[in-house]
């Protein structure tokens, strides 16, 4: 099975980078870790930030084939505990198709990706930024595996 982040956004720092990587790399084969990122139109002055959001979503949506699972990241989504986190991997991974977590830009996500979700999920009412949400998923990927594994990396 693979995971894979699509975000809206492009040209993280360093340690972002650093991050995913280090939790992308903890995963077996048999659970990759993939991150695609979509290019953020420019917001000029006078942007039809709708019309900019449409087209990031349509971006984001041609990364996924048919068939695999769609998960937005929303704020009004559901809330998991590590543990739920832990039980809906086990579930994808039954399901035996590639899973594909959407994060949309600074405005959230296009309604057409919404409107193809299977599954919201929140990550916290607050807002978070977006680097840091990309850290927040491959550490919160990897720690719902070692629960399943029963690893000790959860304890």
């Amino acid at each position: 099975m693979r995971i894979r982040l699509i975000a809206v956004g492009t040209k993280m720092p360093r340690w972002v980078e650093d991050g995913w990587h280090e939790y992308a790399k903890r995963l077996p084969k048999e659970m990759q870790l993939e991150l695609v990122e979509i290019p953020l139109n420019t917001r000029g002055k006078n942007a039809d930030v709708q019309r900019l959001i449409q087209q990031e979503g349509d971006a984001m949506l041609a990364k996924v084939q048919p068939g695999e699972r769609i998960v937005t990241l929303e704020v009004h989504g559901k809330p998991w505990s590590t543990e739920q986190l832990a039980q809906e991997l086990d579930r994808w991974r039954l399901d035996a198709r590639n899973v594909n977590l959407m994060v949309g830009g600074p405005e959230g996500l296009a309604p057409q990706v919404c409107a193809r979700s299977e599954q919201r999920w929140s990550l916290s009412p607050l807002t978070l930024p977006h680097p840091l949400v990309r850290i927040l998923l491959g550490e919160q990927v990897y720690r719902a595996w070692t629960v399943l594994n029963g690893h000790p990396y959860h304890k």
